[in-house]
């Protein structure tokens, strides 16, 4: 036998774009969002995390006095949308460093408040998975946004066969 035969080929099973983008859907798994969970994760370019966050209420506020529903219905006071922060400002309030010319992997495509917050941060490229609001009024400033600021941004779809590769591997190494 020789030491040869220690050197095998050997590749991942996800790539880059996947593998952010996983981590950005564990992450919304942490949102109390009974609708809407969203992930973020922001990555240098040599792909180093860098931050990441989910959609929630500030953390430490007593959430049984802030309201999860989304009932138009009812005055602003008493809808979630005034109290969320969303997964891309978590993030962002939460990194000790710079994100200039990062990428940021998220699970929706972001809002316009959350695209002003990433353009003043110079973020060079957005990977969303979902654009379920690509019609709203708010998805096209955002993509207005990106586009006076250069911001590229692309939606990333991953193979359904990879989640279940992952649930398999789960279930035999773990």
């Amino acid at each position: 036998m020789t030491a040869m035969s220690n050197y095998l080929n050997s590749k991942s099973r996800v790539n880059w774009d996947e593998y952010f983008m996983l981590q950005a859907i564990v992450a919304s798994f942490r949102s109390k969002d009974p609708v809407t969970k969203v992930g973020c994760v922001f990555v240098d370019n040599e792909n180093h995390q860098l931050s990441m966050g989910y959609n929630g209420f500030i953390a430490g506020v007593d959430e049984s006095k802030l309201p999860w529903g989304k009932d138009k219905d009812h005055p602003l006071e008493h809808q979630k949308y005034p109290y969320v922060v969303h997964a891309e400002a978590n993030a962002i309030l939460h990194s000790s460093v710079s994100l200039k010319n990062s990428r940021c992997y998220v699970t929706h495509f972001p809002c316009h408040e959350c695209a002003k917050m990433l353009a003043s941060k110079k973020v060079k490229e957005v990977i969303y998975f979902s654009d379920k609001h690509r019609t709203s009024e708010s998805t096209k400033i955002s993509k207005r946004l990106f586009e006076l600021t250069g911001i590229e941004h692309r939606q990333l779809e991953i193979d359904l066969n990879l989640l279940s590769e992952l649930t398999k591997s789960i279930e035999n190494n773990f």
